[in-house]
């Protein structure tokens, strides 16, 4: 069965609030949809973070309904290099370059179809210069919300398979023992992980954790299991494990960033 748009369009982008660019998207959008829902996830993804956009956007879609278009222009400045798409996900819609943005989003939904987003004809009218978001992206994403334009007609299609993705991923090495990188660190200073509950095998409360000079014993539940001040491993929002300091930041108590590695194992395999 073929999703049908639902008007509403996210937007995420690594353009800011201080100048005008995120406005000229949502205006591009307006005119092929002139009373859509539009949604800010976020202007404020760091200059050119694949890898933020893709753990934020893996994180928010899935809360809304199938047939949002979800439009992200993050690195948008290498279009010329970079071809951009259009890919149906699980019923949801996804304008984006094809930088690897769409990575987590693909990890546990396979892609139902994409499109190379190469039609002039949906390129705004009379643009002129580098804004690739504003003038090609933003009118797909409006055609496609209003109904007015099939998903086949917005280009050409990809093999889905093809699509390019970023190297994260947890790692189960043997029974009773998981490796991940930490992919995203929030303004808390909490380092999350793609770990999940399904990943680990046993009993989370004889689990050990590490990250650095980080060894936490056992997978509480909630902040409130220890007291302030202490570091713990919890299953966040997202779904997956983090490390985090009741009432401070993980990051900056134990010097963490993104890329380094979270171990976890079950004490019986130590």
């Amino acid at each position: 069965m073929t999703t049908q748009p639902s008007g509403i369009v996210t937007l995420m982008s690594d353009l800011g609030t201080v100048d005008g660019y995120a406005a000229a998207l949502k205006g591009a959008i307006l005119n092929a949809v002139p009373r859509p829902i539009l949604i800010d996830i976020t202007h404020h993804i760091p200059n050119r973070d694949v890898t933020e956009a893709a753990f934020q956007l893996a994180v928010v879609f899935p809360v809304f309904p199938a047939g949002t278009v979800h439009l992200v222009v993050v690195d948008s400045a290498t279009a010329g290099n970079t071809r951009g798409v259009c890919v149906e996900i699980g019923g949801h819609f996804f304008v984006a370059p094809d930088n690897g943005v769409l990575t987590l989003a693909m990890a546990n939904t396979d892609p139902e179809r994409a499109v190379a987003l190469d039609r002039d004809e949906f390129r705004r009218p009379g643009s002129v210069g580098s804004f690739e978001a504003r003038d090609l992206f933003a009118p797909v994403a409006g055609a496609l919300a209003s109904g007015s334009a099939p998903f086949e007609s917005l280009g050409t299609p990809l093999d889905t398979t093809a699509l390019f993705k970023l190297p994260w991923t947890a790692v189960v090495d043997a029974p009773g023992r998981v490796h991940a990188p930490v992919v995203s660190v929030d303004r808390h200073g909490n380092c999350r992980t793609l770990i999940t509950r399904q990943h680990l095998q046993g009993d989370l409360s004889r689990m050990l954790v590490r990250c650095g000079d980080v060894l936490v014993r056992g997978i509480h539940e909630s902040y409130a299991d220890v007291a302030v001040g202490k570091t713990l491993a919890l299953f966040g929002s997202h779904g997956g494990l983090e490390l985090a300091v009741r009432g401070g930041s993980a990051a900056a108590s134990w010097e963490l960033q993104r890329g380094d590695v979270v171990v976890v194992s079950r004490e019986d395999v130590e």
